[in-house]
């Protein structure tokens, strides 16, 4: 009697297990076969803000515009105020990133006004920042400068070190547009000061390039130079070649300005192997005239020929005609200071 039990029992699970039922009433379905199970619209909502968020961190700025926009809808029918304030602050600074200030600036008062409705100052001081940064765009300089005045006055209410820091830059940005050399240089300061406390590194080296280009525009070439070289060493630390070279040739212009050619040279040196290292043929190609000229300069003509004919096999490389056809006056120029008229024939044949 036990046996036939055990072996209806067998036949039984056998059966089921045909059916693709298991032992135990665990099924195993095809993706397929599962039930979709909808979305709440909150989650829905929120699923294509996150969605937004990340196309635009992405640099997909169109792709965030959508996302952003489909969000807005599906917070409106939920009537989220707190929401839909944050995703038209979004769409401003997404229309900002594609060049469209007229519309960016429209997002952020839509934002700004139910900011104040709902008694959100973060979100104002920020909206406020963003206003400011499209009107400059705009040359609405003065305009800019009251703006960014009250986000930096809302940051300092609520004691938030990084919307002042933020502010302090923005600010100092919006001088600096305007013409307003030492008011900028003075924001600028304040806001390199706080990123310095807050150990924002990333941000340090951005405030440290608008510090030195405010120097440098005030013809404080040797503050700027100082600025520079405090940038390179955060770039160095971090690796960035690219930005190492940008910041190079910064160091290089300001010592051109101020005749210091044995700076400019050791500067030029140092960006062409970065160059190099990089493959940048371009800023090869402009750190060998950089060294041309200043070896020219001191009166190292055998040495600026070396640049220079090293700086005409890049602007072949690169089938650049009008470099070439410089670098060729160069060569002809620096030949004649050396008396090589071999040379100076040689060059003039290839520019006729």
């Amino acid at each position: 009697m036990g046996e036939q039990f055990q072996d209806n029992n067998r036949s039984n699970r056998d059966s089921l297990e045909e059916k693709g039922i298991k032992t135990g009433l665990r099924v195993h379905l095809d993706e397929s076969q599962k039930p979709t199970i909808p979305m709440s619209p909150s989650t829905e909502a929120e699923q294509q803000l996150t969605q937004g968020i990340q196309a635009r961190k992405a640099r997909k700025f169109d792709i965030a515009k959508e996302y952003f926009e489909q969000a807005l809808i599906s917070y409106e029918f939920l009537d989220n105020q707190p929401k839909i304030a944050r995703i038209y602050c979004f769409l401003g600074l997404t229309l900002y990133s594609l060049g469209d200030y007229q519309q960016a600036i429209q997002y952020n008062q839509q934002s700004l006004a139910i900011a104040g409705t709902i008694n959100n100052p973060r979100l104002m001081g920020q909206v406020l920042g963003n206003l400011g940064n499209a009107y400059r765009h705009l040359g609405d300089y003065d305009r800019a400068i009251e703006y960014q005045q009250q986000s930096l006055e809302i940051a300092q209410q609520q004691e938030d070190s990084a919307a002042q820091m933020a502010a302090w830059n923005n600010l100092g940005l919006a001088h600096k547009a305007r013409g307003d050399g030492e008011d900028a240089l003075d924001c600028q300061k304040h806001s390199f000061a706080l990123a310095k406390s807050l150990r924002d590194r990333e941000t340090m080296v951005q405030i440290l390039k608008n510090l030195g280009n405010a120097c440098y525009a005030l013809g404080d070439y040797r503050q700027a130079i100082e600025y520079y070289e405090e940038r390179l060493l955060l770039a160095q630390e971090q690796g960035n070649q690219r930005m190492q070279g940008q910041i190079l040739r910064n160091l290089v212009n300001a010592c051109y300005t101020l005749g210091d050619y044995q700076c400019a040279i050791v500067y030029s040196e140092q960006r062409l192997a970065n160059a190099r290292l990089i493959a940048d043929y371009r800023a090869e190609e402009q750190a060998l005239s950089s060294l041309g000229n200043a070896y020219e300069a001191i009166g190292n003509y055998p040495q600026a020929v070396h640049c220079y004919e090293q700086r005409l096999n890049v602007a072949r490389a690169i089938s650049d005609e009008r470099v070439e056809k410089q670098t060729l006056d160069n060569l002809r120029i620096t030949c004649y200071a050396l008396g090589d008229y071999a040379k100076i024939l040689q060059y003039q044949e290839v520019l006729d």
